[in-house]
């Protein structure tokens, strides 16, 4: 410091000009520097003026008035709350849950929000968490047990609907509910894994049987369907000899009406019928013997 001061004596400049010099610097970088922030991407940045939150700027490059102004960042992305509570089934039966909601701050809000609430922490210890609690325990005893284990998709509905109204006149969204966890007494959990697999057991024995009976009605359709042709060859059969016996009919009784119209059809048809060979005996007449007529 003592040779800086040297310095300056030789160079006849007066120490005073340059202290204030050199403050004056400071202060100006100090005022520069601390006008210009930036607003982390996924969050709002909620400028306030001697405490009093004045406005909202989205994420990027700002400036402010330094000394007077401070920022406060607000998240908008998805934020997840998770909660662990005991409640008590439609049985009365004991039931601890771990729950969870996803929800986000609506972007055009999060300065009302900051103003009513102090920020984000504030309100969900105030506003979020507790009405969360009251939609998960005002639906868990509208189910037994074994309908939380199975049909788990339906009580988390439930919740969903109603945390929903409960949260509709806040400037946020409900993204999703889960119940990530249930824990029910062992002897209880025991008594319905027992009752599961009976279930299991006799849905596969109706299985076999419909099984059997499918079995048994495709044996039944192949003999009605083999005695049905049977019965079909043996009426084309039937039809067939009636057909032949009434064609043989007709033919005999058109050979009897034309034998009868032409006697001489019957000399035709014994020429027809003869074998080529002559009578072998003659009857004689009156008084002529029988002749035998075969060759000697």
């Amino acid at each position: 410091m003592k040779e800086a001061i040297n310095t300056l004596e030789k160079l006849n400049l007066p120490i005073k000009s340059v202290g204030a010099a050199i403050v004056i610097t400071v202060v100006a970088s100090t005022g520069l520097f601390g006008s210009i922030y930036t607003v982390n991407e996924g969050h709002i940045g909620i400028i306030k003026r001697f405490s009093e939150a004045k406005e909202q700027v989205s994420p990027g490059l700002h400036f402010k008035v330094p000394l007077i102004d401070t920022v406060e960042e607000i998240e908008v992305r998805t934020r997840k709350n998770e909660e662990r509570m005991a409640s008590s089934t439609k049985e009365q039966m004991p039931v601890t849950l771990v729950v969870s909601v996803n929800w986000t701050v609506d972007k055009s809000a999060a300065l009302d929000l900051f103003r009513q609430y102090g920020g984000l922490s504030q309100f969900e210890s105030r506003i979020l968490d507790p009405r969360f609690r009251s939609a998960t325990k005002d639906v868990i005893p509208r189910y037994d047990a074994e309908q939380l284990i199975q049909d788990r998709a339906s009580a988390i509905q439930a919740i969903e609907t109603s945390f929903i109204e409960e949260m509709k006149d806040f400037p946020v969204s409900v993204d999703n509910i889960q119940i990530e966890n249930i824990v029910l007494p062992a002897k209880y959990l025991t008594s319905i894994e027992t009752k599961q697999t009976e279930k299991n057991l006799a849905a596969a024995e109706e299985h076999k049987l419909a099984r059997q009976n499918l079995e048994a009605q495709r044996a039944v359709n192949t003999a009605k369907a083999k005695a049905d042709g049977i019965e079909l060859v043996a009426i084309a059969e039937a039809k067939a000899i009636k057909l032949k016996g009434l064609a043989e009919a007709e033919a005999i009784t058109a050979k009897a009406k034309a034998l009868g119209n032409n006697p001489l059809i019957v000399k035709l048809t014994e020429a027809q019928n003869w074998d080529g060979k002559l009578p072998a005996t003659m009857l004689g007449g009156q008084n002529m013997p029988i002749l035998d007529l075969r060759a000697k």
